[in-house]
């Protein structure tokens, strides 16, 4: 590179002195020139008798690799949807169990509700009946009892009226027994 800088200095100022021609600067001597491209097809060839095969080698493994990591990638995604898909019905399929189990539950709680008010209904039914029943006998047993006593004072006073016992005579218990028979009914009409 040195002698190239040199020979052109010196074809410079050779040029400006005497007007002579100048020697081309870059003209390469021709047996350099073959040695050179000998040279360069020696290195080549061994380049790509050697190394190019281990390069297209590493290049189709990096591209090889690559792509694979794609597909897997790809792979990944699309088993990533359809698990998010999977659970997305599960996830529906539990929602609809649980709104059918809260279905039930209500149905399940109006019907013991309803069964309940039903048992109440009855056993107070029963409790106002059985009520009744013992108004009734107690209304009953007092009605006898106060007609028996009745019965006795009025022949108790029937007695004192006329002056003698009336107490063993069945004839005058009966017609006491029809006298207040007849206030009861008249009670009841008026």
């Amino acid at each position: 590179m040195i002698n190239v800088f040199a020979a052109a200095q010196a074809a410079v100022s050779a040029a400006g002195e005497g007007g002579e021609e100048m020697p081309s600067v870059l003209a390469v001597p021709v047996d350099e020139l073959i040695i050179g491209i000998i040279a360069f097809l020696i290195v080549f060839g061994g380049l790509a008798k050697f190394a190019l095969p281990a390069i297209k080698k590493t290049l189709a493994d990096r591209t090889d690799a690559i792509e694979g990591g794609i597909e897997r990638a790809a792979k990944a995604e699309a088993e990533a949807r359809e698990l998010a898909e999977q659970y997305r019905a599960q996830l529906a399929a539990a929602r609809e169990e649980a709104s059918g189990i809260r279905t039930q539950a209500q149905a399940d709680r109006s019907a013991m509700i309803e069964e309940a008010r039903t048992e109440a209904r009855a056993a107070a039914q029963q409790v106002t009946a059985q009520a009744e029943a013992q108004l009734t006998a107690d209304r009953s047993q007092a009605t006898s009892q106060l007609t028996q006593q009745i019965g006795e004072m009025a022949v108790t006073l029937a007695g004192k009226v006329v002056g003698q016992s009336l107490t063993d005579d069945a004839r005058v218990r009966q017609t006491v027994e029809d006298f207040i028979a007849d206030l009861e009914r008249q009670a009841a009409n008026g």
